[in-house]
């Protein structure tokens, strides 16, 4: 199992890399391979490069168990996720360009432009604020986030994105930078055209059918239609 996700790691860390959402020592992965340990990518070295035997392990809560490198800054991000969601089994963080952009702009993103990203995604991408990662400002507003989205937004800081397998958790981070970059092309022609409430409702209804739906967000009535 270990070995396994080993090399799904360095599949994906690559992937990261061809698909241009790393830069430098951008980006992190981890992936649960028991209830209180976890294969994570090391701080400090491009994910182009990385190995399987340079990958490291954590405990639940960060300690290094296992490696030579060190963990990255962010793991607490990862570990809050892990905690919120049991279900979870991956995590990806990267600074894919176009999602970057709607976040340096502020911007939260509503999926109900693409219907079949409502299925997938659910209706928006939150965003939380412009703030130090591990600092109290940005956990009073990710942690409210985590029972409601499969992906969130950090300004400056990309995105996060989760799932039961790390393929899941790595398309949905692929989809929310597709939507970012279809967000993006639309501005110069007026913005995007969205969905009527009674059709984004349609669509949450076959995202609960196939299993994926999550609570309504309290904070964000008007994405969670009747």
């Amino acid at each position: 199992m270990s070995q396994d996700i080993r090399s799904q790691i360095i599949h994906y860390c690559q992937r990261m890399d061809q698909k241009g959402w790393v830069a430098n020592h951008d980006g992190n992965i981890t992936a649960r391979v028991s209830e209180d340990r976890f294969v994570a990518t090391p701080t400090a070295r491009s994910k182009a490069d990385l190995r399987e035997q340079d990958l490291i392990e954590v405990d639940a809560q960060g300690k290094k168990t296992a490696g030579a490198g060190s963990p990255f800054s962010e793991l607490e991000v990862h570990l809050r996720v892990y905690r919120a969601r049991p279900e979870v089994r991956a995590v990806v963080h990267s600074h894919a360009p176009s999602t970057m952009a709607v976040g340096c702009a502020n911007q939260e993103m509503m999926t109900s432009a693409v219907p079949e990203a409502v299925v997938s995604l659910g209706p928006g991408i939150p965003l939380v604020g412009l703030f130090l990662p591990n600092s109290d400002e940005f956990w009073a507003e990710f942690d409210p986030l985590l029972a409601h989205y499969d992906a969130v937004m950090a300004a400056g800081n990309g995105v996060f994105s989760w799932g039961k397998t790390l393929e899941l958790a790595f398309l949905r981070q692929e989809l929310v930078e597709h939507l970012a970059g279809i967000f993006l092309a639309t501005l110069p022609l007026g913005g995007p055209a969205t969905l009527s409430s009674a059709q984004v409702s349609a669509l949450l209804k076959k995202r609960a059918a196939a299993g994926l739906a999550l609570p309504p967000d309290p904070a964000r009535p008007l994405w969670f239609v009747d």
